[in-house]
């Protein structure tokens, strides 16, 4: 033990510790430099603010820096198609060269979508809804029903257009709403050689009123009582008439 204490104090072994200390320092030294010059440690090109530019200009930016760029594409309508709205990494971030940036374009083409269905629910119940499928609202029309501001019909360019119908995004919708009011007018049915109970029903169905009957004849069986006149009637020049407008009728006796 006292031959090793003794080797730790020579000359020879604090030469060899130096040699040691000195050889550890190096190849430290050597592997931060080394480290620093392969990743160019707080070195970097200024990424562009391409935002807002039209994708041709921003890519002839980046060439021009030496950038490789990838370009994905999304549809806005109230954007200009060609127009950089995102890009990835942000301006102003220091990056290496042929670093890649990632552009994304507003494009020409929308895609296209499914209309829903809209017929028949409230108008804005149908405004919402077209506006959760990337649709718009166009212009509203009135058409008489009973139901107000119900989806009676729906129009693309003129055209009505049923539920499933493909269309580009960002499409004007007109729609056809019922008024409230109901029809004013309604064909005049014809009830000739209907039995009597059936023409009431008739009468009633149509929004009509029944006014006088007129019994022509012997009436043997009043369950077989049919209609042999009415007034008004129906004409070549005349096919409807006024909501609850008196239908009279003449009946006979049938078979």
């Amino acid at each position: 033990m006292s031959s090793f204490f003794t080797y730790l104090k020579s000359k020879s072994f604090l030469i060899n510790l130096f040699l040691a200390a000195v050889t550890v320092l190096v190849v430290v030294l050597i592997i931060v430099f080394s480290l620093n010059y392969y990743t160019r440690h707080g070195s970097g090109i200024p990424v562009p603010k391409l935002i807002g530019m039209q994708i041709s200009r921003a890519s002839a930016i980046l060439d021009e820096q030496g950038f490789q760029y990838k370009i994905d594409s999304v549809y806005l309508p109230d954007k200009d198609p060609g127009t950089v709205v995102q890009q990835d990494p942000d301006p102003a971030t220091n990056v290496k060269e042929n670093r890649t940036i990632y552009l994304t374009v507003i494009t020409k083409l929308a895609p296209n979508v499914s209309l829903p269905a809209l017929e028949n629910i409230a108008f804005r119940e149908a405004e919402a809804t077209l506006t959760n499928f990337g649709l718009k609202l166009g212009d509203t029309s009135y058409r008489s029903d009973i139901a107000r501001n119900r989806v009676l019909e729906v129009r693309f360019a003129g055209e009505a257009i049923k539920a499933g119908a493909k269309l580009p995004k960002g499409s004007k919708i007109d729609l056809i709403l019922g008024d409230g009011k109901g029809a004013s007018e309604v064909d005049i049915p014809d009830l000739t050689n209907q039995e009597l109970d059936a023409a009431k029903f008739v009468i009633s169905q149509s929004g009509l009123t029944l006014g006088t009957v007129t019994y022509e004849g012997t009436i043997t069986d009043s369950a077989k009582v049919l209609v042999k006149s009415q007034q008004p009637m129906k004409t070549d020049s005349t096919a409807k008439i006024s909501i609850g407008t008196r239908i009279n009728i003449i009946v006979s006796q049938g078979n």
